[in-house]
């Protein structure tokens, strides 16, 4: 299969809805990540996605749609929480579960009875969605488990020759995916933190719970009721490792592990802040430390880079958890399989 890479245009999103309405896949921007979407409503169309990325059947698609007014038929309901999020956030990187109605395959929600909703702030991936005509179930258009796509480049390097169209929008805003939040009990759960922060979430609704795996692995047997829950994502083929603690000295332990594995002939990269300096070593910039919506919109591309250059062995710097800094640490710590070194 040749992969085609077109940039955004009437006459591209025509051909991509196309695609989708016969049943095939494409990848397709949104603010957060690209997407690999299919026909949400078509079991054998997402079946697609599952075989073009490598992704096991038990993490879950999120459906993305391009107005509010479509979600009805999807779901057996709307929470008042969730309507009071949806006015708050929507368009905008916010996922919502919902009790899923009958029309969405089980291939969507990975047997669940629930369903990700999501409505895009993308104009490009909203248009995809009403060319179309159907909801568009969506992953990160990345192989499974590796950093995820903030550009169309890093779609065709891990989707060329598996998929027939890449739409191309640039690079997205956000960088990271989507706010994951549960909203089908009493008290909302967010369950992959992202732009929408719980913050955010405490000031529209007065209470919200973060899942305790945000920060951790799922236990043995435990079910994913979210993307990126349940496995080892966003990794880079170096060994990663997170450094927590004050500021100076974390960076005097990164740079005694990078000189010291520079010694043992590993090859080596930090990710770390602009404000602090590494003596020269190889570093990968996060931004400022004051910005961390600049280490969310960089880390993804971070990732990637490392496997570009070829290190073996990559040193991050431990974001603060206020605000966004809770997504990035998120994605970070599922990076390095949560091997986070407190100094």
């Amino acid at each position: 299969m040749q992969t085609e890479v077109l940039p955004v245009s009437e006459a591209s999103l025509a051909r991509a809805a196309e695609r989708i309405r016969n049943g095939e896949i494409v990848g397709f921007p949104t603010e957060t990540v690209y997407g690999l979407g299919a026909n949400a409503l078509c079991a054998q169309a997402v079946l697609r996605i599952f075989e073009a990325k490598g992704r096991p059947a038990d993490n879950p698609l999120i459906v993305h749609v391009s107005s509010v007014e479509e979600i009805p038929p999807l779901v057996r309901g709307i929470p008042q929480a969730a309507r009071k999020l949806m006015e708050a956030f929507w368009p905008g990187p916010m996922t919502l579960i919902l009790p899923k109605a009958d029309c969405i395959p089980n291939a969507v929600s990975a047997g669940l009875d629930t369903v990700g909703i999501r409505l895009p702030s993308c104009e490009a991936a909203r248009a995809l969605i009403r060319a179309a005509g159907c909801p568009i179930a969506a992953p990160s258009a990345n192989r499974s488990g590796r950093p995820s796509p903030t550009t169309a480049q890093h779609v065709l390097e891990d989707m060329d020759g598996r998929i027939p169209l890449i739409l191309d929008g640039g690079p997205c805003q956000v960088g990271l995916e989507s706010s994951v939040i549960d909203a089908t009990g009493e008290v909302p759960v967010i369950l992959r933190p992202g732009g929408i922060t719980p913050e955010m979430v405490q000031a529209v609704l007065g209470g919200v719970r973060v899942d305790e795996h945000v920060m951790s692995p799922l236990h043995e047997g435990e079910v994913a009721r979210s993307p990126g829950m349940k496995y080892k994502h966003y990794a880079p083929k170096a060994h990663t490792v997170i450094y927590a603690g004050e500021s100076g000295r974390v960076v005097s332990a990164i740079c005694a592990r990078y000189d010291e594995a520079v010694r043992a002939g590993e090859r080596v990269a930090i990710l770390g802040f602009d404000e602090h300096d590494f003596g020269g070593r190889t570093c990968i910039s996060l931004g400022s430390e004051a910005h961390p919506e600049q280490a969310a919109a960089r880390l993804f591309a971070a990732l990637r880079e490392l496997d570009e250059r070829g290190e073996t062995l990559a040193l991050c710097e431990a974001v603060d958890t206020a605000g966004i800094g809770l997504a990035v640490m998120n994605r970070m710590g599922r990076a390095a399989a949560f091997d986070i070194v407190r100094v």
